[in-house]
This record gives structure tokens, sequence and C-alpha cells, in this order.
């Protein structure tokens, strides 16, 4: 294998709505730079990227592949990625470690749903950006349609370097205006024919060709001087601008393509190798120290872990990025979130399933590793005595929760271990084991990242078969008026027996609220609860009806019941617990009575203190087009939602709402069919906010329901 230098590496990542051809496109460069001698299709599930069975089953990626193709002197590094948004996760590692994305647009949709989610992660990474209409050999082609639209998205930074001369059934031909030639492809695709540009094409190819000089002088003041001296730049100026604006986020320049007919994608090849930045041309990344790291292949070895799979027979499989140094095999790095030092012992090159095994990897280049056992996605390795950190890929929040179980009795170990490593191959999968809701939850993306992860579990783990069910809601319980109460525990048994009296006053917390009339207050304790709100404590005891020495009982046996509260078994906020009065025994009093006489005096007074549940309240933001926004909102109505106002974000009407929790369980699966995709939404938690009577009544009569069936069956 042909050792390549920083200078001669490109990383590109191929972005999309799903269909829009990247794998297909990826093949054409495989096939183009004599990689492989055939091309594979997804009809006929045998290309080099899509290998995984549940992909040729679903005919699209699902996971982000490596692969890498030599042409012209260049090694090029090619990240293939999923088009659903569902499995975004794969799309932002791989542009992590990617210095130029191509964006395909098919040519008979335009700007598709998926697109502008991806769009907004190069804008937030600066990746430099070159957009390919796709599919132009398809009978409803509209290549000035997806320009304007994607002009429209992008803004008009988005130029025009090829247009196509016969777009639709009979494609075979492309104008390029950076060259100003003609190329007229054969059937079968491959090396097109260099033609003089048609006499009646002269006149829009010389106006465009004008629009893309001007509009790379204009991103230079040297060439903007440079142009109006000569009315024109010349290749190399034109090229070395291009590369400066990509480089700065200011160009995306556009390109025809039939991937499937493998037309156009040699010259995209070539725009990459001969224009596109190589890893030490981008700025240096940054520490998280704050220092810049340039990418030298004669610096401190750093490697970034961006990707982790799992692979029968030979362990955890870990994709990295060289990010200054040459690596080699056989060198220890150390790991600098858990100072563990990791050997590595092979390193090796990717083609989709495919490993070649190399000595070294220069600053700048993607290769892979095995059996780093302490090392994780977003982890840093650097040589011993250079502590330097990078900045961790930084993951969108699940949408959709749902409560997980194996489906025979007994596996609960065997999926513990199955969903380990789903999670630790995809960092947007969250297992939540819930103390609250005795259940074991599941975050991800969506309805389509549910059930590739349900498909994941059971090829992980032979025989096992998993459940999902909609998870509880973490309710809370409080109350709305202040109770007195007292309870008296008394148990006589032989030798010493038990004895505790206690007289309480239960009432509503809030903040800033005056000590109780009529008591003195000798002592205060305020706890801020671990799931939310507090709990006061107050001793107001005089002449020492119940020793100092049992309170903290008293306040044990209250902290113990705000764990079930008597509504719904949920956990109870925002009281204020007085302790004003009791009785004791000399004898019989101890620890475990006054425990047991708190708890059942709180217990009376919440029943009796006008209770109420509390439900958790998102803000819910929708992103959609316009057109969509009376079919959302009529949805949302169904859900009790409050509205709380529209208003414009980019190309989408943005809704803020204030929705119930117990209200969104499907809202992901809704949203997308509703909208065809076109749409798309984010939660926070807000607040808690009391349940409508009806629910509170629902609630109590089925949480009795259950406890009194659990009493039966025990």
């Amino acid at each position: 294998m042909t050792s390549f230098d920083t200078s001669h590496v490109k990383n590109i990542v191929l972005l999309g709505h799903a269909g829009s051809g990247k794998t297909t496109l990826a093949e054409c460069m495989l096939f183009e730079a004599g990689l492989i001698t055939r091309r594979g299709s997804i009809e006929e599930k045998n290309t080099v990227s899509d290998f995984y069975e549940l992909e040729q089953q679903r005919g699209n990626s699902i996971f982000s592949k490596l692969l890498h193709t030599q042409w012209r002197g260049y090694k090029i590094n090619i990240l293939d990625t999923p088009g659903y948004d569902d499995f975004v996760g794969e799309v932002v590692s791989a542009l992590r470690v990617a210095d130029t994305g191509v964006l395909l647009l098919n040519a008979n949709f335009g700007v598709e749903v998926g697109t502008d989610l991806i769009w907004e992660y190069t804008e937030r990474f600066r990746t430099p950006m070159l957009l390919a209409v796709n599919k132009l050999d398809q009978d409803k082609a509209d290549f000035d349609t997806t320009v304007l639209q994607a002009r429209d998205h992008f803004g008009p930074n988005v130029v025009v370097v090829q247009y196509p001369l016969n777009q639709g059934l009979g494609f075979d031909s492309i104008i390029d205006v950076l060259r100003m030639t003609q190329y007229k492809f054969p059937p079968e695709g491959g090396r097109p024919e260099k033609l003089p540009i048609p006499e009646d094409e002269r006149e829009r190819a010389d106006r465009l060709h004008k629009e893309l000089i001007e509009a790379i002088a204009g991103n230079d003041e040297t060439l903007m001087e440079k142009y109006f001296d000569k009315g024109e730049l010349d290749e190399d100026e034109m090229r070395d601008g291009l590369k400066k604006a990509m480089i700065n986020h200011d160009l995306f320049p556009l390109f025809c393509l039939s991937a499937k007919k493998n037309m156009g994608s040699g010259r995209i090849m070539g725009f990459i190798d001969n224009v596109c930045p190589c890893p030490a041309e981008m700025p240096p990344q940054q520490t998280l120290s704050g220092n810049p790291l340039p990418c030298d292949p004669d610096g401190p070895p750093c490697i970034f872990i961006y990707k982790t799979i799992s692979e029968a027979h030979i362990g955890d499989m870990s994709f990295f990025k060289v990010y200054s140094g040459t690596v080699k095999s056989g060198m220890e790095l150390v790991n600098e979130s858990n100072g563990v030092t990791e050997k590595l012992n092979q390193l090796f090159i990717v083609e989709g399933s495919k490993r070649t095994a190399v000595n070294q990897l220069s600053a700048g280049d993607i290769g892979a590793t095995i059996k780093l056992k302490h090392t994780h996605v977003n982890n840093t390795l650097h040589v011993r005595g250079h502590n330097l950190e990078l900045a961790p890929i930084d993951f969108p929040p699940p949408l959709l929760s749902v409560a997980i179980e194996p489906a025979q009795k007994g596996d609960e170990e065997k999926l513990s271990i199955a969903l380990h490593q789903v999670q630790e191959e995809d960092p947007t999968v969250i297992v939540e084991v819930s103390k609250e809701l005795k259940q074991t939850l599941l975050h991800c993306q969506g309805e389509l990242h549910l059930s590739v992860i349900k498909w994941k579990l059971e090829h992980i783990s032979k025989n096992l078969h998993v459940n999902f069910e909609r998870p509880r809601i973490p309710y809370r319980e409080t109350i709305r008026k202040m109770v007195q109460s007292s309870y008296r525990h008394k148990k006589q048994s032989g030798g010493a027996g038990q004895f505790g009296e206690v007289y309480m006053q239960v009432e509503p917390w809030y903040e800033g609220m005056p000590d109780p009339k009529g008591l003195s207050v000798r002592g205060r304790e305020e706890y801020a609860l671990d799931w939310g709100g507090k709990l006061i404590f107050l001793n107001c005891i005089v002449g020492g009806a119940i020793d100092l020495r049992f309170l903290p009982s008293i306040l044990k046996g209250v902290m113990e019941k705000m764990q079930e509260g008597p509504l719904t078994g949920s956990y109870v906020r925002d009281v204020r617990v007085i302790v004003y009065d009791g009785k004791m025994h000399p004898v019989d009093s101890n620890d475990i009575s006054f425990k047991i006489a708190g708890l059942m005096a709180f217990k009376q007074a919440f029943q009796q203190a006008d209770p109420q549940i509390l439900e958790p309240i998102y803000t819910l933001t929708v992103l959609c087009p316009d057109d969509q926004t009376g079919g959302i909102i009529s949805d949302l109505q169904t859900r009790r939602t409050i509205i709380e106002g529209m208003d414009a974000e980019g190309h989408f009407t943005k809704i803020i709402a204030r929705v119930p929790l117990a209200e969104m369980h499907d809202y992901s699966s809704s949203l997308r069919s509703l909208t065809q995709g076109r749409a798309k939404f984010r939660m926070q938690f807000l607040e808690y906010a009391s349940v409508p009577f009806d629910l509170q009544r629902k609630l109590i009569d089925d949480y009795n329901k259950v406890t009194a069936h659990h009493h039966q069956e025990v």
C-alpha cells in the first residue's frame, strides 16, 4: 500500500437525503480509480459501502462507512453516510473528521427534508462544501429548479460550475463553465469526450462563467484587482480563489452528475484533488485548553476516535483521524480521558467490510485499529508527555423514548450486555435504568432508529427477543392546603415494646413563605430533593415532649413516604412538615417507633391536604414548512397543548408550545407521517403543573387497581 503524506490526503463526506445517490456515487469513485473492476448497485445488493444485511434488506444506508480511493497521486478517504435523520449521529461523527462535504441533491425532488438538517451541521462545523445535482438522467429531472431551491435554502453563495446540456432520459452531456468545455459521455458512462461548447449554448456558458469568476473574485481583494485589470482570471487563480472561499465557507460550487450512469464522477474527483483542501490547509483543531493543534506529520502523535463498531470474532474496531504526528503500528498512546495507555497493535485502512493492514498513518489521514479496551467514541489518544484533548462530538439529543424488556424472563443480563454494545457503537442511543419508573428506558432518534436498534440487539445476542412498551410518566405529588395530624405507634411483644407518638402539621411549601403562626421554630432543615422541589422540616417542639435524638427518625419516615406518594406511588415535592408535639416512653421509645409514627402521621395528613398530582410539562419547538403549520397545530391541540407563538427560522416556520409529556409518546412518528418527514422538533423540560381533575381521578384509579392486583399476587 502506497504511503501518502498529509498534503496528498483528502477527506470527503458524502451527504444527502435518503435516495439521493451517495452510495452509488461512492461506487463510481472506487470504479473510476480502478479499486474495483465492476460497479455494484443498490438493487443488486452488492455495493462496497452497504455491506450490512439490514442495509441490503432495506435498500438504503444505515451506518456511516469509511472507504478510500487513489486518484492522480492523491488518497481520497470517502465517508458514506445515511440519509434519514434518525441516523443523524452517523452523519455528525463523519462530518467531524471530514475536510470537505459533497452534498447530493436529487434533480427529481430538489432540496429535500433531510438536507436542511444536514446543512445546519455543515455550518456548525464550517465544512467546505460542494454540491452535486444527481439523477439528471431521469425523466422528471429539473436542474434549474434544484439550483433555485439550493440558493433559497443555502444562500446566494451556491455557484454553478456545471449545467446539463440535455437532462432527462437522453442525458449524456455537461457544460463545465470553470473549464469552458463540454463533456460528452459514452452510453456506459466513464471517461467523456471533451468538445467545444456548442454555439447555441455559448451565451449561457459565458454568462455563468462570468458569474463564477465574479463570485470567486468577490471573496478575495487581490483577485478582485486582477479581475478588474484583466477582465478575466486564469485557471490557477480561479482554483486558488475557489479553495480559499470554500475553506472560509463562502462559496459552494455546484456540479452535475448521473451516478447511476457514471457520468460526472471523474470530474468531481478531479475537483476534489485539485481544489478541495487537504487537512493541513484547514484551520488547525483547537484543544480543550484553547491551544491550536497544527495538522503536522512531524508534530506530537494525536488521534481522535470518531466511531466504534463491534465485529464478531474480532471485538471492537475503533475508527480514528490522525490530527497530529505520524502513528505507527505497535505505538503506545495515552487516553486523555482516563489516563490509560493503549497499544495500537495494528493499523488498517478500510474499504467497507474489507481491511488492509498498514504500518503507519500520517497527520490528516483516517484509519482504524482494534482491541482498544478502555477507549470509546470522543476519546483523544496522544503520545505520552503531551496532554492533548480535542473537543468531543456534540451528538443530538434523543427524540423518542420507550421502555425495553426481554421477551423471556431470565434474559435480563443478556439484554444488558447487548444494550451496552449498542450504546458503545451509537452514542445517540441512551440507556437509562429508572429506579423511579421501575423500567429500563431506551432513548433514541425515532421509529426507524428504534427498529434498527431492535435488529442489532437480536443479532448481537442469539435467541434474545425484546419488547418495547410505553414509558411510565414521572408524575409528582403535592398538596394544596394545611392539615394537622397525629399518629401513635404502639407495639408490645414480650420484652421491650415500641412506642412513639408524633403531632405534625403538613402544608404546601412555596419560596419565601413565612414561619408558621403560633409556633416557635427551634430547628429548620431544608432539602433540595433529587427529583425536584423541596422539603422543609421544622422542629417546633416545646418542653422536650420528644427527645431531639428522635427527630432524624421522624424525618426518615417522612422521606420514605415521600418516595412513594399515596396517590400514584410517585415522588412527593414542595411540602413543609412541622413537628410540634408528641409523646415518648422512657423504655419503649426508639428510632424505629418514631420513624413509623412520622411516616404514618405524614401519610394521613397528606391524604387530607387536598393532594394534587403534577405532570411534567415540556417546551416543544416544531420547525416545519409554511404549508404544514395548520395540520401540525390541529394535531397538537388534541394533545392538551398550549400554543405559545409562531416565528420564522430560516426556511421554516417555528411553532412554540407547552405540552404535557404524557401526550408525546408517539409524536415522533405522528409528525413524520403528518408531514412526510418534512418537519422536525425538539423538547426541553419546563416545569411540573397540575393535571386536570378527570385525569387525576383516572390516574388514582389505575394505580389502585395495579396495587390491588399486586397485593393479590403477593
